[in-house]
């Protein structure tokens, strides 16, 4: 495939960010879960409510013809009120979404990178993520650096360093 062009996640990004959310729910082949009902979820619904709100930071990758296929983006989360890879204030939760047919072309690995150094350019030291096992994503996330630090029911918390 052609190279992957990356530009920053806008507010008007939000619909696509949802439709990422529900990519990233179905991961897993031959499962899939309509989109009203994983976005009635409040699990995921945090990840998208407000959408640019401050402190929320994105990335969108798009086909050469400009057509978005994937996001990675992150958001803070209060300890009252964490996400699935809480692990304290001041460490922003990663979020990343592929369309299917540009899974396995480098595209997460584009994502994932352009967001980190984001992060680290904003003075973050660390990002954390949460994956359910069995999911193959964990080897790319493996790869760039991120490490399991809290294994859980079904999923495992995700942190990599921002040096």
């Amino acid at each position: 495939m052609p190279a992957t062009p990356v530009r920053a996640a806008r507010q008007a990004d939000g619909a696509f960010l949802a439709d990422m959310v529900v990519e990233a729910a179905n991961w897993r082949p031959g499962t899939h879960r309509p989109r009203h009902q994983v976005l009635a979820g409040e699990d995921y619904l945090r990840y998208l409510a407000g959408w640019m709100r401050p402190g929320d930071a994105g990335v969108i990758a798009e086909s050469p013809g400009g057509e978005p296929v994937g996001a990675a983006w992150y958001r803070m989360f209060p300890r009252t009120e964490p996400g699935f890879a809480y692990v304290g204030t001041g460490v922003p939760e990663l979020i990343i979404g592929v369309r299917p047919l540009w899974r396995s072309h480098g595209v997460g690995r584009i994502l994932i990178q352009a967001l980190c150094e984001h992060a680290r350019a904003e003075g973050y030291g660390r990002i954390s993520l949460s994956v359910e096992r069995g999911n193959f994503a964990s080897t790319l996330y493996r790869s760039e650096g991120f490490a399991v630090t809290r294994a859980g029911i079904g999923r495992d918390t995700m942190v990599k360093r921002l040096p």
